[in-house]
C-alpha cells in the first residue's frame, strides 16, 4: 500500500489483511523512482519474511562471523521465495581505535567503565523487553567478552543490547580487516558511531574508512584475477 502511494499517478484502491484503502493518492512524491529505499531489520522470522518480500537493505547489527552467515542465509531463501534479488546487508557497529592493539582494548575498558559508573549513578536500567536482535547479541555475550578477531561485547551486555552496542577493538588496519571479512561475507553498507562521536568520526574518516576501502577494493581486484 504504502509503495502505490509512493509511485501510483492516479487514485488506487488497495485491500489487504490490516488496511483497506479507497482512492488513496499522494501529490507528493519521492525523488527516488520506485519509492524509498527501504531498510529492513530484526532476526525473527516474521521479520526475515518481510524482509525477503520488501527490504532493499537487511540491516545487521554487529554480529559473529556466524551470525551473519545465519541471518544472510535465511534473508536469501525468503527472498527467493518471494522471487525477488537479494536484498544488500548492512552492519551496524561502534569501532574502537587506538594507534595501537593494546591502547584500543585499554580504551574500551575505559569506556566501560564510564558506562558502568553512568549506570549506577543514574540507576537506570533498560526494560527486559529483549527483541530477538537484542537476544542474538546476548547470545553472543554469554560466549565471551571477545568474539572472532576483535568483536567486544561488554556494552552490549551492560545495556541489555538494546541497541548498536557491540564494537569492534584495534587499530584502523585491524579493524578495517575486520570489515573487508564481514564484506567477504556479503555486507556491503557498515553504519559506523563511536562512544566519542566527534573524535571518533574523525578517526574514521582519516584513517578507517580510507583502509577499508582500500582492502575492499584489493579483495574485489583479486577475485577478478582468480576469476579470469
Amino acid at each position: 500500500m504504502v509503495r502505490l502511494e509512493w509511485t501510483c499517478e492516479k487514485p488506487f484502491n488497495y485491500s489487504g489483511k490490516y488496511y483497506n484503502v479507497e482512492n488513496g493518492f499522494s501529490q507528493v512524491k519521492p525523488l527516488q523512482k520506485g519509492g524509498v529505499y527501504t531498510f529492513v531489520g530484526g532476526g525473527s522470522d516474521a521479520a526475515v519474511e518481510v524482509a525477503g518480500k520488501h527490504a532493499d537493505t537487511f540491516a545487521l547489527w554487529g554480529e559473529s562471523y556466524a551470525q551473519v552467515r545465519d541471518v544472510t542465509a535465511r534473508v536469501r531463501v525468503a527472498a527467493a521465495r518471494h522471487g525477488r534479488p537479494t536484498p544488500r546487508f548492512s552492519l551496524s557497529v561502534r569501532p574502537i581505535l587506538a594507534d595501537t592493539e593494546e591502547k584500543a582494548w585499554a580504551k574500551a575498558e575505559h569506556i566501560l567503565e564510564r558506562a558502568t559508573t553512568l549506570q549506577d549513578q543514574t540507576g537506570y536500567r533498560r526494560p527486559n523487553h529483549a527483541t530477538d536482535g537484542a537476544k542474538r547479541l546476548l547470545a553472543l555475550a554469554d560466549q565471551g567478552t571477545r568474539i572472532d578477531k576483535r568483536l567486544w561485547t561488554e556494552i552490549a551486555k551492560l545495556t541489555g543490547a538494546n541497541s548498536n552496542t557491540t564494537a569492534l577493538v584495534g587499530t584502523p588496519e585491524q579493524v578495517a580487516e575486520v570489515f573487508a571479512d564481514y564484506y567477504d561475507l556479503g555486507v556491503s553498507h557498515f553504519l559506523i558511531r563511536g562512544f566519542d562521536p566527534l573524535v571518533d568520526a574523525i578517526d574514521y574518516g582519516r584513517e578507517l574508512i580510507p583502509l577499508t576501502r582500500k582492502l575492499i577494493a584489493a579483495r574485489d581486484e583479486q577475485r577478478g584475477i582468480a576469476a579470469e
